[in-house]
């Protein structure tokens, strides 16, 4: 150390040591002097406080811009990570999009000239009402729904009733104003349907519970879990190729199907008449006073 310094150094560190120890003691003493004094006057502690925070509220204020623009750039800069990722994948999704619509034009290019060589005849166009689920259950069947829709909307019974993910049931009953569906879960319903993976054909038929069951399968049928079920169009009463359900289980017991449509969370739905009478009556269910009140509540 230096001659000239080495004075000051030995006044100065007494000083400095002094000061250390009294700095934390009058914290302390004002610490409790603070505490007396909101017990004393409350009120005039809380005026002091309010001073207080006035006094420092702009340096906050200038402290805090700084750490709100550093956020609103990390911000900012996520979401310029993200968009880059989805550009990317939109990109990647125009391109197998766009490899599909050539695949399509080819094949609809394909399907016309069959459909000229085989002097094809389309079938009808199908006729759509959509219908609210305004009553759950009641009357002649354990699984049926009323629709808010009937004859005069142009229900009929027979057509399939479905929703965006399959088939719900069909159209056992007709007012003319309401409908009753046959749900594919009760005891009443028989379906023909069609296993899309070993095109075996079967029977839907519902037993009131959640999970209905297959019959009358082929001898030597190989039915595995996970299999898609459809509609066959037997029988002239639904359309083909509806999805119906999965393969829930195949064991002594029978083969069991997991529907698609969940029955609880059925709200609108929609009836699709293709024109199909097959084994029904085409004509609208008649319903007189006795019959109204058994198919509906």
């Amino acid at each position: 150390m230096d001659e000239r310094t080495r004075p000051i150094y030995r006044i100065a560190a007494p000083i400095k040591s002094a000061a250390q120890r009294f700095a934390y003691a009058g914290l302390v003493v004002s610490a409790f002097a603070l505490m007396l004094l909101a017990k004393a006057d409350a009120v005039l502690l809380e005026r002091v406080r309010i001073h207080v925070t006035d006094a420092v509220a702009p340096i906050m204020d200038l402290v805090s811009r700084p750490v709100a623009a550093v956020s609103e750039i990390v911000e900012q800069a996520q979401m310029l990570v993200e968009l880059r990722a989805e550009n990317l994948r939109l990109r990647e999704e125009r391109v197998r999009l766009v490899q599909w619509q050539t695949a399509a034009l080819r094949m609809q290019a394909e399907n016309a000239d069959l459909k000229r060589i085989l002097n094809f005849k389309p079938g009808p166009g199908a006729h759509f009402v959509s219908a609210r689920v305004i009553a759950d259950t009641g009357g002649a069947y354990a699984q049926s729904l009323i629709l808010n829709a009937g004859a005069r909307d142009g229900v009929r019974k027979g057509p399939a009733v479905v929703t965006g993910d399959g088939l719900v049931g069909r159209i056992a009953g007709v007012g003319q104003r309401s409908a009753r569906v046959l749900l594919i879960t009760d005891l009443n319903s028989r379906i023909p349907v069609l296993l899309e993976t070993s095109a075996t054909r079967a029977i839907l038929t519902g037993d009131n519970s959640d999970q209905p069951r297959l019959i009358h399968l082929p001898p030597g049928a190989v039915v595995t879990p996970g299999e898609r079920v459809v509609t066959s169009g037997h029988g002239g009463v639904l359309p083909p190729r509806f999805p119906v359900g999965v393969v829930a289980s195949v064991s002594d017991g029978g083969i069991r199907v997991q529907p698609f449509v969940r029955r609880d969370r059925l709200e609108y739905v929609r009836v699709v008449d293709f024109g199909l009478d097959g084994v029904l009556d085409s004509k609208p269910a008649a319903m007189d006073g006795a019959n109204t009140q058994r198919a509906f509540p």
